[in-house]
């Protein structure tokens, strides 16, 4: 059986979609706990946060392996460091994506060797690949056009899938985007009506 792996990446600079009137380490903090409890109530996967903001473990349940990397690691040297089969890298600022969207990037993976969950705005919310991650690859969640970049360093056509795609909040405008619809994103959510 596969060993899949979904990894929480949370980067310092996320803080600068908090809102006014919000703290910006408690605001970072809600959106990666948010999205780590999506992941953490995936079956068959084994999540990991991956962070370079220090004190989140309080965030997740015991036994989740923890990786400190530095603020602007590479993805490629985040994939690298991560255990399993197949990986997928799910950016903290996307507190409401929704769990069926997780499953997708893993379902493309038997037709492609790299899968993005496009962000609305440019760049992408996750990806997924086999582990070791293709030679070939240098992705970036943050290259506006990472999709189109991750095609031109591929040695094929058809080595590059995509999914629905998501939104993530980048911007204090961006909270806007949140779905009050939407199950999950608690502690987010509940942030936000304080302030």
């Amino acid at each position: 059986m596969l060993i899949r792996v979904v990894a929480v990446l949370v980067r310092q600079r996320m803080a600068n979609a908090t809102p006014a009137g919000v703290d910006p380490k408690a605001f970072l903090e809600a959106m990666a706990e948010d999205t780590y409890e999506m992941v953490a109530g995936l079956d068959l996967v084994t999540p990991v946060l991956v962070t370079s903001v220090p004190g989140l473990d309080e965030i997740v349940w015991p036994g989740t392996e923890i990786i400190d990397i530095d603020e602007d690691e590479p993805l490629t040297s985040v994939l690298s460091r991560l255990p399993g089969d197949q990986a997928a890298v799910i950016g903290a600022d996307a507190p409401d994506l929704p769990p069926l969207l997780v499953g997708k990037l893993f379902r493309e993976l038997g037709r492609a060797e790299i899968t993005v969950c496009q962000a609305e705005d440019g760049g992408a919310v996750a990806l997924a690949c086999a582990l070791p991650a293709p030679a070939w690859a240098d992705p970036d969640l943050d290259d506006p056009a990472v999709v189109a970049t991750l095609r031109a360093q591929a040695p094929g056509p058809r080595r590059v899938a995509t999914t629905p795609g998501w939104h993530r909040l980048r911007t204090p405008e961006d909270v806007h985007r949140l779905d009050p619809g939407l199950e999950g994103w608690d502690t987010t959510r509940a942030l936000l009506k304080e302030a």
